[in-house]
């Protein structure tokens, strides 16, 4: 039973983590800006611990049901009639992506550089 379990997880996630890993990601760089962004910007509605304020939770828990694509297209086209803004002024398509991606996940704490 605890093998069948195995082998129908592996044939299940196998292809989203596959995936997962095949999407590009950010220089390094970006990648800190990124996460600094979603930290500090959207944490100003969303918590700055992501677990909702003015906005709902971006937690992995709160954001299991949603498909990657509409996460994506809300982060890049915002939400009309709703404080929800559309960030593509500051990101491409492939960012919103990662953002949402990574979000699913669970999204990375800010990494602050000290001197």
């Amino acid at each position: 039973m605890l093998r069948t379990a195995s082998i129908l997880s592996a044939l299940l996630l196998g292809p989203v983590l596959a995936f997962a890993q095949s999407e590009p990601s950010p220089e390094a760089s970006r990648s800190r800006e990124l996460v600094r962004m979603v930290r500090q910007d959207c944490g100003s509605c969303h918590g700055m611990r992501l677990t909702g304020g003015l906005g709902p939770a971006l937690t992995r828990e709160a954001l299991a049901d949603f498909p990657l694509d509409s996460l994506a297209a809300v982060i890049f086209h915002g939400r009309p009639g709703t404080p929800m803004p559309p960030w593509k002024a500051m990101l491409s398509e492939p960012e919103a992506r990662w953002i949402a991606l990574r979000l699913q996940q669970g999204f990375p704490e800010e990494v602050v550089k000290t001197p």
